[in-house]
């Protein structure tokens, strides 16, 4: 394995060297591609940000001037690829990954049991759903501090704000990840007042295992018109509300599982 720098790579691969461009591209693929899944939230839409921003980098070999770090090019470039897939495609991921996916990690854990294994996929779906439910502005921060541990200096470049505007905006997206895990894992969900019988009646044929986006949109329109729901089910307006937020049809497991357990309290006689 080669022990020269990027910057040795690169000013190699721009006199022409394709070894050297090839190789500095392969020390950072698996960030990229971390990147892409986290923000896209499909395996899919991660290969093609991937295979875009390595493309983009061999033909813009030379457009790289060196001001700045090389991961913070590689990672504005996926991010204008991933931002451009998302409009491209409406904001809908097909596919549901969670963060602990053989996809999305490459650190195994060490003589783990089927229990542990079970668990830590689970906890992985869990924040994966929460952090997709974030603003798109809030997500790409967080996962750029947070997830892949880039400066702050060098998170702000790759977004285009200052860094006092990354803090504040990381700040909130911290916050709001809170309030998302709270909510998936339960926390607060005990309903004081009276179940709701209209809302029971509403949804007599409604298959549990059938939570999607349509779902969703009748129990925000019935919790907005319904004055006992209005007084209680909050925990059903808050699973309600990080449901509608996750991009596209498909609706993550632990957010159907949230939905399921709160409109059953909001329904029990």
């Amino acid at each position: 394995m080669s022990t020269r720098t990027d910057e040795q790579l690169m000013e190699a691969a721009r006199a022409g060297d394709d070894k050297a461009l090839d190789e500095v591209l392969a020390r950072h693929e698996k960030q990229v591609y971390r990147f892409g899944l986290r923000m896209c939230g499909s395996e899919e839409d991660a290969k093609e940000v991937l295979q875009e921003t390595l493309l983009a980098a061999f033909q813009g070999i030379h457009s790289f001037r060196g001001d700045a770090e090389l991961s913070t090019w590689l990672y504005q470039v996926a991010r204008t690829h991933c931002l451009r897939l998302r409009r491209k495609r409406a904001g809908a991921p097909e596919e549901f990954q969670p963060l602990d996916s053989p996809a999305a990690t490459h650190v195994a854990a060490e003589a783990a049991t089927p229990d542990v294994v079970s668990h830590a996929r689970q906890m992985g779906e869990v924040l994966q759903a929460a952090i997709l439910a974030l603003p798109e502005a809030h997500r790409e921060v967080l996962i750029l501090r947070d997830v892949e541990g880039l400066p702050a200096e060098e998170a702000a470049k790759v977004v285009g704000i200052e860094v006092r505007a990354l803090k504040s905006r990381l700040h909130r997206a911290r916050l709001q990840l809170r309030e998302h895990l709270s909510t998936l894992m339960g926390e607060g969900s005990e309903e004081q007042a009276p179940a709701c019988p209209e809302l029971a009646r509403e949804l007599s044929g409604f298959a549990a295992q059938e939570v999607d986006q349509a779902t969703c949109v009748r129990l925000e329109d019935h919790l907005s018109r319904c004055p006992r729901c209005t007084e209680a089910c909050d925990s059903l307006k808050r699973t309600v509300s990080l449901c509608r937020r996750i991009p596209g049809d498909a609706v993550p497991a632990p957010v159907r599982a949230a939905v399921r357990q709160a409109l059953s309290q909001a329904t029990r006689p």
